[in-house]
């Protein structure tokens, strides 16, 4: 056998062990870092501000959409779209990438002139779908012709057309958890728009640093969530952390910056507490070799991560596990 010969037997031998080790990382190109997930492989929604997507278990894109500035979005259970196309407008799209819904609070509902931006979006089920105002400092429910249908004014100490809120997120009792993030707090509303429970992020005796990457500190949270429990989920923002508190606002769980082995934390972006106890989250602003969405189990154990820089960047906000919800690419 000749040297070329012994050659490609050698790589034909190697290549079946090449490409299982990569498992479902997805080579982006020459010097380009792998999307790459640990642990279990899921399908996923990604987005940062200007890219909506979604991912397969593989790491290929069954969808991918342009989108202007963006904190918030979600895949129905129709496989459509829904986020926030600009600071100011909310959009969903079927799978064939149509405009099916669109809202404008910039011209809306007696807003026109007034400065504001929109930074959480959710459907309800009633069909209603829920758009938070900063600037305005509202919370609104609007039905399908835009109609106003509910509207609640929120508590602000520190009112900013930017910063008012970044996400909300109804609760099963029907009242509202609102991550203000220019207060440092969480306040939770009920329909007749009173704050019935209210906690305020702590510094834990540090001083507030300014940025967004890991250097940053502070209390400007960015999602609030209720858990089966009763208790409530919080993800701190430039806080670098998880928060787990009680109803009577007792810290009993907190993950923070330097807690998982060769992961630091940035900012912390959207919570979820899963049935098995296992809490995901997201980790944005925190460089090109952080992951930027992470599971751990009840022992701070890392059992997941997703990391895909190269293609979704340092503003990532959006890491969602959609495994059987909506319809796939060709649906």
């Amino acid at each position: 056998m000749n040297t070329k010969a012994r050659f490609s037997a050698s790589f034909s031998n190697l290549l079946p062990l090449a490409l299982c080790a990569l498992g479902s990382a997805a080579l982006l190109g020459p010097g380009t870092a792998l999307a790459e997930q640990t642990g279990a492989q899921h399908r996923l929604l990604v987005a940062n501000t200007g890219r909506i997507a979604i991912v397969a278990p593989d790491g290929t894109l069954e969808r991918d959409v342009k989108s202007g500035g963006l904190h918030d979005a979600s895949l129905l259970p129709n496989g459509n779209l829904l986020f926030q196309s600009s600071w100011t407008k909310v959009t969903e799209l079927d799978p064939q990438g149509k405009v099916v819904w669109e809202y404008d609070s910039a011209k809306s509902n007696g807003n026109a002139g007034v400065p504001l931006e929109v930074h959480a979006c959710q459907r309800l089920e009633s069909g209603l779908t829920m758009i938070s105002e900063s600037g305005v400092g509202r919370l609104i429910e609007v039905d399908r012709d835009g109609k106003l249908v509910h509207e609640i004014k929120l508590v602000r100490d520190r009112p900013s057309k930017h910063s008012d809120t970044r996400l909300v997120r109804a609760t099963p009792a029907g009242t509202y958890l609102v991550a203000h993030e220019n207060d440092g707090k969480v306040r939770e509303y009920n329909k007749e728009g009173k704050v019935v429970w209210e906690f305020e992020v702590p510094l834990f005796g540090r001083k507030p640093a300014g940025g967004h990457g890991p250097e940053a500190f502070g209390n400007h949270l960015f999602s609030v969530v209720r858990i089966a429990n009763g208790n409530t989920l919080i993800g701190t923002g430039n806080g670098h952390s998880v928060l787990e508190v009680n109803p009577k606002g007792e810290i009993v769980w907190k993950l923070e910056q330097d807690d998982l082995p060769g992961i630091k934390l940035a900012w912390v972006t959207r919570v979820e507490r899963l049935p098995n106890g296992n809490t995901r989250f997201g980790n944005c602003h925190a460089g090109p070799n952080m992951p930027l969405s992470i599971e751990v189990d009840p022992s701070k154990k890392v059992v997941w991560s997703y990391s895909d820089f190269a293609r979704f960047g340092n503003s990532t906000v959006v890491v969602d596990v959609i495994d059987g919800v909506g319809a796939a690419k060709g649906n």
